[in-house]
């Protein structure tokens, strides 16, 4: 009988492992870009944060360390002993609280492939177990040693990198059925197929991704949903933790903030650009939401050698 000191053992000895692989790459500071379409991998070796940004759906899985992401009104703490989901992609917070030279934070994030996940679900009939009960888009589960395991040949990949055309493709199949079929497959199953609440929600926040600039009518965005305003309302909120008008705030100010760290732009005309009418506004959402005016917090950003703040890590 396999006991949890087992698992926790097994688990430790694939981490161990993986960091023996990221050992030996080449690292350009924090992060290594890895010839798998979609794989990113993180070392940070100092405390980091808080940064903003907009996830796209991805898993993402510690080595080494832990963190926390704000999205919406809730706060998640996962270590290596979790994955981190996001199904449909969200604007959120994220702070390494603890890092250094000695004990690094060290994570992989895998960008998720949903057409290859309704495949899966199509051709073997995949059910996972039923979630408990909560529909928020974000979740954290326990990190098994098949998952470990799978992410564990992903990475080593870059190793062989004429393997992966063939092999990157299988690997990243096996580490959806491994989600399809684990304690969060019921909340990707609801997401990816057509039909069912969660999936159109998710086409409402694709459609905000894309046209956040534009006047917010939730009538438009209900019927981009196929749902009743008041239904629209309620489910958007259950998965994403913030009501559309708040998604579609925080959408315009990260992506305000990008420009600006890309740009020598004034606070102005970025506001207008991303969809504000009022640059009195603007400022006012901008610093309630990063601390700082727009000016002054770019300055911060530019001026720190804590360059995580520009980006996820994750």
């Amino acid at each position: 009988m396999v006991t949890d000191l087992d698992l926790r053992a097994e688990t430790a000895g694939i981490r161990e492992r993986i960091l023996e692989v990221l050992s030996r790459l080449p690292w350009d500071g924090r992060s290594f870009e890895h010839g798998v379409p979609g794989l990113s991998l993180f070392r940070v070796v100092e405390p980091a944060g808080p940064f903003s940004t907009v996830y796209e759906p991805s898993l993402s899985v510690i080595i080494k360390g832990s963190k926390r992401v704000h999205v919406g009104g809730e706060t998640f703490v996962y270590d290596e002993r979790c994955f981190f989901l996001t199904a449909i992609g969200l604007p959120m917070t994220g702070q390494i609280c603890e890092a250094s030279e000695g004990e690094p934070y060290v994570a992989a994030s895998l960008r998720l492939d949903l057409e290859k996940l309704r495949r899966l679900i199509a051709d073997f009939d995949l059910n996972g177990t039923e979630a408990n009960g909560r529909d928020l888009d974000v979740a954290v589960g326990v990190a098994t040693p098949e998952l470990l395991d799978a992410f564990y040949r992903l990475i080593s990949l870059a190793n062989s990198p004429e393997d992966i055309p063939f092999m990157a493709g299988h690997v990243h199949g096996e580490i959806l059925y491994r989600l399809l079929t684990g304690e969060q497959g019921a909340r990707l199953r609801r997401i990816a197929l057509s039909g069912t609440s969660s999936n159109r929600v998710a086409k409402a926040v694709a459609w905000l991704k894309e046209n956040y600039t534009r006047p917010l009518r939730v009538e438009e965005l209900a019927e981009v949903a196929n749902m009743g305003v008041s239904t629209l309302h309620h489910h958007f909120r259950a998965m994403t933790a913030m009501s559309p008008l708040q998604f579609q705030k925080q959408l315009r100010l990260h992506h305000a903030r990008d420009l600006m760290l890309a740009e020598p732009l004034d606070a102005a005309t970025v506001a207008l650009r991303v969809g504000y009418e009022s640059p009195t506004q603007f400022s006012r959402e901008y610093r309630r939401m990063f601390g700082h005016p727009p000016v002054r917090d770019i300055k911060v950003i530019l001026n720190s050698d804590d360059s995580t703040r520009r980006g996820s890590v994750g």
